[in-house]
């Protein structure tokens, strides 16, 4: 596929700060969250479940559309986030954290607190969310305009967009205006049931790439093989795919369909990012011209390694075993080796 000469990846999606914390099958159960999924919740909500748990959990940068910018620039890329963050600490250090990560923000402001996500990483290691959006659900259509993604290659929208449709219409709008392809990463089954008639709308005609794991392929095609939920997604799109996890990904442009193995022996400490980080690979990989089998391998890399930690933030060496995949491959990877991932944040919640 030719790419435009532009080479800057922009991400657009909900400003927030995870929350990761281990916890087993009961705990989820008794804290009402949706296995594998994502549930709306209020702060208090949150505050609540943190009080039950039994060891302290970490706080790291978040937001599917974020992890995804945050990768593309640890690959040596030019990445660009766009969301709408509060003010107070917790807001200074999501946007401390993407700069330090090489990451261009343009962060609207909102009155509200900056949006959080609590991650229960369970044993298998699937992470349920409890979603509290705050100033991310600030963020109005009028507030979206083409001169976002002026220089962008791709514009990459997170999913959760989609339980707000004007929004998610204006950005894609906003987007092809300027000229950018544009992703769209399927985000969680329960959204895609959730959205499915909204979905099927904006697809045709208004996505190039789109992102799906096998779950959320499932519900927007109700194609419980993947192979055939695959080829409905290619008839909608130039190119798809769909994520197996373990079993690799599937990649189709056109007529051709590409299977690409995964990294290791499907062990996994955490599934929080893998999604996410695994656009990055791909995306970077587009923006570079390589040949689609390729671009997969690079997500393949960054899944991989992002599911061997707690959180979405992959430390120094694991970027090193994907430099080393990048070389294989005749690129090199630049991003810097200083980051910000810290395993635990002062949340002044007054200041907020």
């Amino acid at each position: 596929m030719k790419m435009p000469k532009r080479n800057v990846v922009v991400t657009v999606g909900s400003a927030l700060v995870d929350i990761l914390a281990r916890a087993d099958e009961d705990f989820l159960a008794a804290s009402g969250g949706v296995k594998g999924g994502m549930i709306y919740v209020a702060p208090e909500a949150i505050e609540q479940t943190l009080c039950r748990l039994a060891e302290p959990p970490a706080v790291v940068p978040g937001g599917s559309a974020c992890n995804t910018a945050v990768g593309v620039a640890r690959l040596g890329g030019k990445a660009r986030f766009v969301g709408k963050r509060g003010g107070g600490p917790m807001g200074d250090y999501l946007e401390r954290a993407l700069k330090s990560n090489r990451v261009e923000p343009r962060l609207l402001r909102s009155e509200k607190p900056t949006g959080r996500v609590l991650s229960v990483v369970t044993p298998d290691a699937q992470r349920s969310m409890f979603t509290y959006l705050g100033a991310a659900a600030e963020t109005r259509p009028e507030e979206i305009g083409p001169e976002l993604f002026a220089d962008a290659a791709i514009v990459h929208v997170e999913g959760y967009l989609l339980h707000n449709p004007a929004l998610i219409r204006r950005t894609l709008q906003a987007a092809r205006a300027a000229g950018a392809r544009v992703s769209l990463d399927l985000a969680s089954y329960n959204v895609v049931e959730a959205a499915r008639g909204l979905l099927a709308d904006l697809v045709r005609g208004s996505v190039d790439i789109l992102l799906a794991n096998e779950d959320e392929s499932r519900a927007f095609t109700g194609e419980a093989d993947p192979a055939r939920a695959l080829d409905s997604l290619r008839r909608q799109v130039e190119i798809a795919v769909v994520k197996l996890g373990a079993r690799g990904s599937l990649i189709a442009e056109g007529n051709a369909v590409h299977a690409v193995p995964a990294l290791g022996d499907g062990r996994a400490l955490d599934s929080t990012g893998a999604g996410d980080l695994w656009a990055s690979g791909f995306l970077f990989g587009l923006v570079h011209e390589l040949p689609l089998p390729a671009c997969g391998a690079i997500g393949a890399a960054c899944g991989y390694e992002v599911c061997q930690v707690l959180g979405a933030s992959i430390p120094e060496e694991g970027w090193r075993r994907i430099r080393r995949t990048l070389e294989g491959l005749g690129l090199a990877a630049t991003g810097s080796e200083e980051t910000i991932c810290p395993r635990s944040f002062p949340q002044d919640r007054a200041a907020e």
